[in-house]
């Protein structure tokens, strides 16, 4: 299952859950075998994770961030997420590790973020600069919160 899935997963829901969809994964714990999965996954619960996460192993085409980009301060970026066609406008706020990873924040909600997919980086020029992947801390803050959430989320 993938963060954003809605397709099959109905079928390992509870019969009377499955009534009260559509059911979304939300999240995943690999460590325990956990898939989440809401029927609220247009809410605003969501919000954050889906317009807001951590890439890593990020390649710069020139071999470094670009100017623009300080360590420290975010700089906006188009963004290709995933293999679709469409680009997106978000901000991009380097960590201190060299300019290997940082936090990405899309200007509006994305419907499927998962770990392991790419996040493509591109001036307004449409010249690709470079690239990352996005990183199972995408969905630490939700996991760490999904007590709080509980209600309207169920374990698959």
């Amino acid at each position: 299952h993938t963060g954003g899935q809605r397709k099959g997963i109905g079928k390992s829901l509870f019969p009377i859950a499955t009534s009260r969809g559509p059911w979304y994964v939300v999240a995943k714990d690999p460590t325990q075998n956990i898939v989440y999965a809401s029927n609220q996954y247009d809410e605003e619960v969501f919000a954050q994770a889906r317009s807001e996460f951590h890439v890593e192993n990020i390649h710069w085409i020139a071999g470094q961030p670009p100017s623009e980009l300080v360590v420290g301060s975010s700089y906006r970026f188009w963004l290709k997420i995933r293999h679709g066609p469409r680009l997106v406008q978000g901000t991009l706020e380097l960590s201190p590790q060299g300019g290997e990873e940082g936090v990405i924040t899309l200007d509006d909600k994305d419907g499927g973020l998962a770990p392991g997919q790419y996040a493509v980086i591109y001036n307004d020029n449409a010249e690709c600069l470079g690239g990352g992947i996005i990183s199972e801390r995408h969905w630490a803050k939700f996991l760490l919160d999904s007590h709080d959430r509980s209600q309207g989320a169920h374990l698959l």
